[in-house]
């Protein structure tokens, strides 16, 4: 059980690494946001465009990259939506055996399935160097390709997570609670 949780600690931290990357992301968006709203208005004001469909897709296609790129790291933060009727009164044991059999059953099989079909989509959009309809647009086919990477990671994470409880689960892992509990008794003594 070490070397999974082994294997689950790098998936972490790469994961992490991914999510900080999203996070730089999210300020460019914001900048070219900014940008494009202020070029917008300016150009208004001096008679000239100073804004393009190419800076307004770039903005699409930062929160586009933001979104994907940030689903693994949303779930290894336990920041996916659940609905908390039962779970919230479990204890962490019952929650992490939930939670292996949700990611085993749903999670990982659902992102399989993304991935076999997006594939070929991808692969044709490759073929052809889709581009943007628009005027100075910008090529599709880079993000379209993100969307096998972001559940690529999913499954990645999904991998971890599911390793994580099952140990939680099986006493190999303590428990946040455990350590907690471990925590009040050595301070008590």
């Amino acid at each position: 059980m070490q070397s999974l949780l082994s294997i689950a600690r790098r998936i972490d931290a790469f994961t992490h690494q991914v999510g900080k990357f999203a996070y730089w992301l999210v300020l460019a968006m914001i900048g070219v946001g900014t940008w494009n709203v202020i070029g917008r208005y300016l150009g208004n004001i001096v008679g000239q465009n100073l804004s393009s469909n190419a800076l307004i897709e770039a903005q699409w296609y930062l929160f586009d990259v933001v979104f994907l790129l940030g689903a693994a790291y949303t779930l290894q933060q336990g920041g996916h939506v659940r609905v908390d009727v039962f779970y919230d009164r479990w204890s962490r044991r019952q929650k992490a055996l939930a939670d292996f059999i949700g990611t085993v059953l749903f999670l990982i099989p659902f992102s399989a399935l993304v991935l076999y079909f997006s594939w070929g989509a991808v692969i044709k959009s490759w073929q052809i160097w889709e581009m943007s309809p628009d005027p100075n647009g910008l090529p599709r086919y880079p993000i379209k390709a993100m969307i096998l990477v972001s559940f690529g990671l999913l499954i990645l994470q999904g991998i971890s997570e599911a390793i994580k409880n099952w140990a939680i689960f099986s006493g190999h892992l303590p428990s946040p609670e455990d350590h907690r509990l471990n925590q009040e008794a050595t301070d008590a003594d």
